[in-house]
Order: structure tokens, then C-alpha cells, then sequence
């Protein structure tokens, strides 16, 4: 049994190094829409799908966003799809160090050899029992954000999708942070001191209601995805600091419909998953040019005059900006903790982008659809002017919709990429007991 036991941990790891990535692969994951955008019948830019039309689109659904619609609460207009070409940086980072990264041994391992860009470029192989853990690491090292980047404000709205009610709204501030495998904002390559090896850290500031205001969240993941993330709480009436124990990521965050673990689409270590790559797909995702979408008037506009993404549906749970056919890769993620509060996630992966937040399913543990989730990113040129040029996907809102207590929390976001606002300091401790 042993012997056959290791001959199997020996055949996984040279199948998970058996294909190595050409400049080929760099150019199809980086501009997988150089022939063209993908297409389906019927659809078009300013189709609106609704309940009456949705079984003709089906095939272009992600399965919860096929069961919104169905169901009347929303409707999806459709858009021009877009290339979202990612910073030359991060792109040349990936020639440069091709077939660096390896899997460890077994599932849950490190990489090893990583250095910077996307680890492994090449297209998933159905046949590679270990492609769904590749397009974890992929997301990991990922542009979520960029190098660096705020939202304020980050506008959440808690609102009863059977009657519209808005039952809360915080208004929120969040920095975000890589210390390492930085690829175009100095410092480059990472930033020093660095002495616990931080791989990346999240900043969280409630600005308001007064009742939680001066509550902070810093969350700190280790490059050594072995260690668990270390995250800290400032509770502003006790004026202390507390560590979150790991459970709590999955607890409700301050009352809304996320748990700190569903942040920017899945807020995790790559090893708490069992990862598995369920094909590809040419999917609609929620996807746009901010400043050539529908954008509303609640919030208010910024005095600048920025705009936020208009939301409706049934209970105002829905944005309303366009909806883009995009080639998507389907993952899955199983926890590999059996007392887990969710079943399992399902993906549907921006195969240019590799976020993970664009359409989301979230399952109980007995397998029913529980949440369905949903970031809308618009292209970083037709955004705030800070943004233009920057190559990184703007997340520009989202919808966290709880189908099985009829309920949703919204967010609104004013998205900067701007290292000017996120200096290292913010993210220690030490600063959540001051800070601005």
C-alpha cells in the first residue's frame, strides 16, 4: 500500500509538471481575444434578458445568474465585450520567469520557484487532476487590485429583498497592499523591512454609522500559504485590539451577508481548498466601461461628480451596468474543513483578468444553492482618471444576494489605484490603534 501510495504522489507531481508553458500560452492567457470575442446566438449589445427570454440564453448563464432572472428579480442588458489588457509589467514578468513555478508534492503544498507574473500561464487541462489548484495560485498572484489600491468609499446597503427596505448602511474605507512579487509600483520588487514575510495585507475602516465607527480589520497572509492569515479587529468603543480566531472568517461580517472570507471573491488560503477545474465557458459577466454604463443617483455623485453604479431588480439588490460575453474557466472549491459553513463555492474565472469575483454560487454543506455573488469591474480607462492606464480591472460594485432568506447587502465603490494612500505603515497593528 505504501509503495502504492508513493507511486501515486509521484505520478500526480509529474503530471503536474508534465506540460511545460511556451511564449504561446503567455500570449493566449494574456490576449485570449486577439481572434475575435466569443459569441452566441441571438446575443447582442443592448439585448435584454429577462424571465420572458432567459431559456434562449441559458447556455451564456452562470448557473445563479440564469436562476435570478428566471425567477424575475433582475433582468441583464447586454454590453460590448471589452479587452482588459493586463500592465505590460505583469505580462513580461510571466516570459521572464516561464516554468519557474512548480506544484509541490501534493494538493495543499507551496509552489515552489515562484517569482513573479502569473505562475502557470498555460490553458487547464480537464485531464490535470491539479489545473484547478493552478488557477488557485494563478488567482493568488493575481492583480487583484494591482501592487496597491483603495475604495473609499466603499458604500454597503443591507437591504430586505421582499420589501426594498434598506435596513443599514455603513460607510466603509478599504486599502489593500502586496509586499511581495510587486511588479510595477515602487518598490519593486517587494517592499522592506518585510520581516514576517507578508505576501499581501487588507486594510478595513467602517467611517460610519457612529455605532461602528472607528472599527478597523487588518488582514495579513503570508507568502508561505502553509500559515494561516493572521487578522486583527479594532473594536473604536473598547479602543483594543483582539485577534480574530481562523473560525470567525466565516462568520457574518458586522451584519451583512459576507463573511471576511468571501472578500474580493474568495479571501483564503489556496491549501483550505479542495480546487477543481470544471471546464470552460463563454459566459456573461459583469463587466463594463464605468463612465458608459447605468449609473445612479444613491448614492449621491462625489463633488467631482463621479457616479456610482446604479442599482434595481427586486429589492434594489441588482446592478444595472452591462453584462459582457466573456471566456470564463468554472472552479470549484470544496473546504478541506468538514465543519466549514458552506458546501462549496463555484467560480466562473475571467480567463484574461483570472479574478474570481465576477459570478459566484455558494452552496450549503446539504448541496442547495445558498448565495449567489457578484463583483462588477470596469475597464481601468473609462474609470477615474488615476485609473486610466493602469492595466488593472477596477472592481466597481457588487451584489451579495442570499436566495434562501430572501435577503442581500450592496456595495458601491470609488476604486483608486494609488499607492499615495497606502503606505506599509497601515497595515501593522500599530496603526489601528491610531491611523488617520
Amino acid at each position: 500500500m505504501l509503495k502504492k501510495l508513493s507511486l501515486a504522489l509521484v505520478m500526480a507531481g509529474l503530471m503536474a509538471g508534465a506540460h511545460a508553458a511556451t511564449q504561446a500560452d503567455v500570449d493566449n492567457t494574456f490576449f485570449p481575444y486577439k481572434n475575435g470575442f466569443p459569441t452566441f446566438p441571438g446575443l447582442k449589445p443592448g439585448v435584454v434578458i429577462n424571465k420572458d427570454n432567459v431559456e434562449q440564453f441559458k447556455d451564456a448563464l452562470a448557473v445563479g445568474t440564469y436562476m435570478m432572472i428566471k425567477n424575475g428579480y433582475t433582468t441583464v442588458t447586454v454590453g460590448e465585450s471589452t479587452d482588459f489588457k493586463l500592465p505590460d509589467e505583469y505580462i513580461q514578468a510571466t516570459r521572464d520567469n516561464l516554468n519557474k513555478t512548480k506544484l509541490g508534492p501534493k494538493p495543499g503544498d507551496n509552489i515552489q520557484g515562484f517569482v513573479a507574473g502569473r505562475p502557470f500561464p498555460e490553458a487547464p487541462d480537464i485531464n490535470d487532476p491539479r489545473a484547478g489548484e493552478k488557477l488557485a495560485w494563478n488567482y493568488k498572484y493575481g492583480l487583484n487590485w494591482g501592487d496597491n489600491a483603495v475604495i473609499n468609499p466603499l458604500i454597503m446597503k443591507y437591504r430586505n429583498m421582499e420589501t426594498g427596505e434598506v435596513e443599514r448602511t455603513l460607510v466603509n474605507r478599504a486599502s489593500f497592499l502586496n509586499f511581495k512579487h510587486r511588479i510595477k509600483d515602487a518598490p519593486v520588487p517587494e517592499v522592506t523591512p518585510n520581516p514576517s514575510d507578508l505576501f499581501r495585507a487588507i486594510y478595513w475602516e467602517v467611517l460610519g454609522p457612529e455605532d461602528l465607527k472607528n472599527t478597523k480589520l487588518l488582514i495579513q497572509r503570508y507568502d508561505d500559504d502553509s500559515k494561516l492569515d493572521d487578522a486583527y479587529l479594532y473594536l473604536g468603543f473598547q479602543r483594543r485590539v483582539r485577534r480574530l480566531a481562523t473560525g470567525q472568517t466565516t462568520d457574518s461580517f458586522l451584519g451583512s451577508d459576507l463573511m471576511i472570507e468571501d472578500f474580493e471573491g474568495y479571501n483564503g488560503r489556496v491549501a483550505d481548498m479542495k480546487w477543481t477545474y470544471k471546464g470552460t465557458k463563454n459566459v456573461l459577466l459583469p463587466m463594463w466601461n464605468h463612465n458608459e454604463t447605468a449609473l445612479g443617483d444613491d448614492p449621491a455623485p462625489d463633488a467631482d461628480g463621479f457616479k456610482y453604479i446604479k442599482f434595481g431588480g427586486k429589492g434594489g439588490c441588482f446592478f444595472q451596468g452591462s453584462w459582457q460575453l466573456r471566456k470564463a474557466y468554472v472552479l470549484e472549491a470544496v473546504p478541506v474543513n468538514p465543519n466549514h459553513p458552506i458546501g462549496k463555492r463555484v467560480f466562473y474565472m475571467d480567463a484574461q483578468l483570472q479574478n474570481v469575483n465576477g459570478a459566484i454560487e455558494i452552496y450549503d454543506r446539504k448541496g442547495k444553492l445558498w448565495k449567489v455573488w457578484s463583483v462588477g469591474k470596469s475597464h481601468p480607462d473609462h474609470h477615474l482618471p488615476i485609473n486610466k492606464g493602469t492595466g488593472i480591472g477596477i472592481d466597481d460594485g457588487f451584489q451579495m444576494v442570499d436566495v434562501q432568506s430572501n435577503h442581500c447587502t450592496t456595495g458601491h465603490f470609488r476604486g483608486e489605484v494609488d499607492k499615495s494612500q497606502t503606505p506599509p505603515a497601515k497595515f501593522q497593528v500599530q496603526y489601528m490603534r491610531g491611523g488617520e
